[in-house]
């Protein structure tokens, strides 16, 4: 394992995330960076040779209802609550010239 990050590969990671690190916080990314592809290649080391490729860990269901107008055909009720209308329809101020 001992993956070993470079210098010249920390400076790159810092010009893509405009990350001005200094020198020990440099060192401490490589370290962090290191132990990070050591825990990949452990998790590598797993046999899921028969575990089936999934998208989301919990089932996913659609929770939203049936889009289903149920109310609108009853445009005299809709409209009897308009302070004021014009054939048939809402009558509201002007918002710009």
């Amino acid at each position: 394992m001992a993956n070993i990050i470079s210098d010249e590969t920390i400076e790159y990671v810092g010009i893509l995330a405009k990350l001005e690190l200094s020198p020990e916080e440099k060192e401490q990314a490589k370290k962090d960076m290191a132990n990070m592809l050591d825990y990949i290649d452990t998790l590598n080391e797993l046999d899921t040779s028969n575990v089936e490729p999934m998208s989301h860990v919990f089932p996913v269901n659609n929770v939203f209802r049936e889009d289903v107008v149920t109310n609108g055909d009853d445009k005299e009720a809709i409209l009897a609550n308009a302070p004021e209308r014009k054939d048939g329809a809402f009558v509201v101020p002007k918002t710009f010239d």
